[in-house]
């Protein structure tokens, strides 16, 4: 019986294994290059909001990045001069008013899934953010690993503005860690923009770039990325999500499996190969 398990294994795990560089997405742009996956919110006219639609394709599409082989970056961006409004006034919110209780929770358990696939899969994601960054959008650049802003750009977690609470989609246990507890408050009692330069300053933004620049930089941040030991990466992302919920002693050992982990990748013995012959070792990701 174990044999037989054995020999399936191989088999299971190449039918999981895809390419996306072929995926062709209905509700936004998708480009794939150099192990760099982007993802362009496509509706510049109203600032790139999302719709029903958009959000389940959004989760289906990170949910599928686990098992990708040809994409270990994503960038996600906004087309035109800004990220992205959060859910579409029309489309989404007035809907919303006429739904019941059921079917509410239905729709917040769906975009709730959208930040736990994208905290869920092992590429990095480098969220460029320019101009309007508001509802929604701000959870997406929160749940992003790395933020690239401009000095126009306004990230606002707007929910208490439209009379919801700022717990959204897990921005009170994300924010704080990102910007620290009074701050996340602030922003979360007040629904107030929080600027590029102060965004920078707080440390939501890892970096200030010129608008025109902006996403550039964004995709050669992640070009350094996907060049890098791609599954120690994912380790990497995997327990600065996990280890939020364990005590130092509970981190310390985890942290201790997951790197012998990597140590027995051919990644590591490049690298060491690569020191002794003094030259910059190519990571393959395996």
């Amino acid at each position: 019986m174990n044999d037989s398990i054995e020999r399936a294994d191989p088999a299971l795990v190449a039918g999981n294994r895809k390419e996306l560089a072929g995926y062709r997405a209905k509700h936004f742009l998708w480009q794939v290059g150099g192990g760099v996956a982007t993802v362009t919110l496509n509706r510049p006219e109203r600032k790139n909001p999302l719709t029903f639609e958009s959000y389940a394709e959004l989760r289906d599409l990170f949910g599928q990045l686990k098992y990708a082989t040809d994409v270990h970056a994503v960038v996600i961006a906004g087309a035109g001069d800004n990220f992205c409004s959060g859910g579409d006034v029309h489309e989404i919110i007035g809907p919303l008013v006429r739904l019941k209780a059921p079917e509410l929770l239905m729709f917040t358990r769906m975009t709730g899934d959208l930040v736990k696939a994208m905290r869920a899969c092992p590429q990095p994601i480098v969220a460029a953010i320019d101009g309007v960054c508001a509802g929604a959008g701000a959870i997406m650049a929160m749940a992003s690993d790395l933020r690239l802003g401009t000095a126009r750009s306004k990230t606002a977690f707007l929910f208490n503005r439209v009379g919801l609470a700022g717990c959204d989609m897990g921005a009170c246990a994300m924010l704080p860690r990102i910007v620290g507890q009074g701050r996340a408050s602030e922003l979360l009692f007040t629904g107030r923009s929080l600027g590029g330069e102060e965004g920078e300053r707080w440390g939501f933004l890892n970096r200030l770039c010129a608008p025109e620049a902006l996403l550039d930089q964004a995709q050669a941040m992640a070009a350094d990325l996907a060049a890098g030991p791609t599954f120690a990466n994912g380790i990497t992302k995997t327990m600065l999500h996990q280890e939020w919920a364990m005590t130092i002693e509970q981190a310390i050992e985890a942290e201790a499996q997951a790197q012998a982990l990597c140590m027995l990748t051919q990644d590591f013995t490049r690298a060491y190969e690569a020191f002794v012959a003094k030259q910059k070792p190519k990571f393959e990701g395996n």
